[in-house]
């Protein structure tokens, strides 16, 4: 009988937050996968829990997967935990999970501390539509292109950085989203946790004068209904309905579909669009 995958939350902090059922499963299971075994052994000496442990990190997430999921068949039960918080966001958990489903093995979750959802809540920003990005990618095209998607995200963003990259992640995220609502996270759930409401352009005059210090989670407030309709609004000011109709029927659109389409692009009723067609064909025959 095959064995089963635990993803168990750790604190991302505060050592009181770890939850009992994770202890007793990390005390019970037959091994422990762990993205840096020195880190773990310090939480796994403090909880008293003697389970063997295995390293389970970024450079070898592939290799490593396949051996676990080969134990898991062959019946182990194993915990997976990351350096802090909730496996598999953002991290190489995900591999061994696509591994463990792809080979009919059981995964469940042991849910407790994630960062993401804990500066969510804490930042003042609307928590109803959220997406997560967690890392930036260092490759400067790919990342630009992530952040030229961002700028139209409606939705509060968030995102996690390392101290040594906030000051110029803070300062293409100002160039790209303009100067939008953020509240930098840091030291969560520790003993100096700080949580800092602000502006982008007002957080780049302070870490001018202030290193950042600890690892960062962003939370960004989404590109608002407001901006959204003024720039959809300066999109049309010099284009008239005419020339705009013309858009769509050169990409072979009926004129009722082409109507339909110029309608909802400015906003305005079908009838208006109609209206003022009307208006310039009696115009020209007159």
């Amino acid at each position: 009988m095959a064995g089963q995958l635990y993803l168990c939350a750790t604190p991302i902090g505060n050592l009181k937050d770890i939850t009992r059922r994770v202890i007793e499963t990390l005390q019970e299971v037959d091994l422990i996968a762990a993205e840096d075994t020195r880190n773990s052994r310090k939480l796994l000496h403090y909880f008293e829990i003697k389970t063997p442990m295995t390293s389970y990190h970024e450079y070898n997430k592939y290799e490593k997967a396949r051996e676990l999921v080969e134990q898991l068949a062959m019946g182990k039960n194993i915990a997976l935990i990351t350096d802090a918080g909730t496996p598999a966001i953002s991290d190489p958990g995900e591999v061994l999970v696509q591994e463990c489903q792809k080979a009919g093995i059981t995964v469940t979750s042991l849910p407790g501390a994630a960062a993401c959802i804990t500066a969510l809540t804490l930042s003042g920003l609307s928590t109803r539509r959220f997406c997560f990005e967690g890392f930036l990618p260092s490759d400067k095209k790919e990342r630009k292109e992530i952040l030229e998607e961002l700028r139209e995200e409606s939705r509060t963003i968030i995102l996690y950085e390392a101290p040594h990259h906030l000051k110029a992640t803070l300062q293409e995220m100002e160039q790209t989203l303009g100067n939008r609502k953020i509240t930098l996270c840091r030291e969560l759930t520790k003993k100096f946790e700080t949580i800092f409401p602000t502006t982008l352009q007002f957080a780049l005059e302070y870490y001018k004068e202030n290193d950042p210090r600890g690892e960062y989670v962003l939370v960004i407030e989404g590109k608002s209904k407001k901006e959204k309709e003024e720039q959809r609004l300066a999109r049309f000011e010099n284009l008239s309905i005419e020339d705009h109709m013309k858009l769509f029927e050169k990409k072979g659109m009926e004129k009722k579909e082409a109507m339909k389409a110029v309608a909802k692009e400015r906003g305005i009723s079908k009838r208006e669009v109609y209206q003022y067609l009307l208006t310039l064909e009696q115009q020209e025959d007159k």
